[in-house]
């Protein structure tokens, strides 16, 4: 059985990706919808800003503190064709993963040429020469860049954010920040913290809600049907460690904010169920078969069937609860993707 057999039958409806972010749309940040599903209860639709009143005090909450970098640039192949470049994953010795796209009008579609031995230019006298495939990716390709100076300053002068078809037009690079970012790393926005505001910070504080930090920079997630997630660099300071081995000792639940954070956490959990501080590349891939063992609960979006976000998700929850938390938010027309609405699962 594959990741994508043991993941739950949902489906996409048609016109319900969320094409710009809330605040276009009139809304503040933490203005989204949000579902909420737990076992034996029928889903509860509420907003985001009502999210204390979903958890108890002594709960902790794991919040990817990633920043997202504007990705995305343009290039120019010798023959004249414009493509555009997406900036991955760094790896030593200047390689990157990246994966190239056709420019279609405003946004992008995958190029499924050959690249290899091809060099594109960038502005500024930039270049990425293709080497090979990544082999775990239909995608993603290992490449060499130079760029005329750091990575951080270059995409700040010439990068966008990366963004795909269904976003109706660009976005400065703010929209795609969390409140809470403090280190840029990630190609793609952890989406799930997106809704966060400083009032609703302060007010899981004042309810006795905890909030704890790791770091995960994420790569980009246009990955295919049962393509696997591929390593991606990650970070649990001591302090976190901690404050969840403290938390679930006590009986408290502890919900991960974001897919990352579920990614981060089981790499660094033991058999015995405790968490410990560390750091360096995941490969871990989250399947129903696998399971979870380092949290009670996931703040997260809402994915595509074939994400393999979904698979995740669906180790998390119960096929049973899933299908009636998707059932629900098709049928009250909840948003889809980064700038969609939010989905609180918590298993107790």
């Amino acid at each position: 059985m594959t990741a994508v057999d043991a993941a739950p039958a949902v489906d996409l409806p048609v016109g319900v990706e969320a094409r710009q972010p809330p605040e276009a749309r009139g809304l503040r940040r933490d203005g989204v919808r949000l579902l909420v599903s737990r076992p034996g209860v029928a889903p509860v639709h509420a907003r985001f800003v009502d999210l204390p009143r979903f958890l108890d005090p002594g709960d902790l909450l794991v919040i990817n503190t990633s920043a997202t970098l504007p990705a995305a640039v343009d290039a120019q192949a010798d023959d004249g064709r414009s493509l555009r470049v997406h900036l991955s994953t760094p790896l030593p010795a200047d390689l990157w993963l990246v994966e190239a796209r056709e420019p279609a009008g405003a946004a992008s579609t995958p190029f499924a040429g050959d690249l290899r031995g091809t060099t594109l230019h960038l502005p500024a006298g930039g270049t990425v020469d293709f080497l090979h495939r990544y082999p775990r990716s239909l995608r993603l390709w290992l490449a060499a860049l130079q760029l005329p100076s750091p990575v951080g300053d270059y995409l700040a002068r010439w990068g966008q954010p990366i963004r795909y078809s269904y976003v109706e037009r660009d976005w400065p690079i703010d929209a795609y920040q969390t409140v809470y970012a403090t280190e840029a790393g990630s190609a793609e926005m952890p989406s799930a913290g997106r809704p966060f505001s400083a009032e609703v910070i302060t007010s899981l504080v004042a309810h006795g809600v905890g909030m704890a930090p790791l770091l995960l920079h994420t790569g980009v997630s246009s990955l295919e049907g049962e393509e696997e997630p591929y390593p991606e660099p990650f970070s649990v300071p001591a302090d976190t460690a901690r404050q969840i081995n403290e938390a679930r000792a006590a009986g408290r639940r502890v919900v991960a904010v974001g897919t990352t954070v579920v990614r981060t956490l089981e790499s660094v959990v033991d058999s015995a169920g405790a968490v410990h501080p560390g750091g360096g590349w995941t490969d871990l891939v989250i399947t129903p078969e696998r399971g979870v063992t380092a949290i009670d609960g996931l703040l997260t979006g809402f994915h595509a069937p074939t994400a393999s976000h979904l698979w995740m998700i669906a180790a998390v929850a119960s096929p049973q609860l899933l299908e009636a938390a998707y059932a629900a938010a098709r049928e009250r027309g909840y948003l889809w993707h980064e700038f969609g609405d939010s989905h609180l699962i918590l298993r107790r």
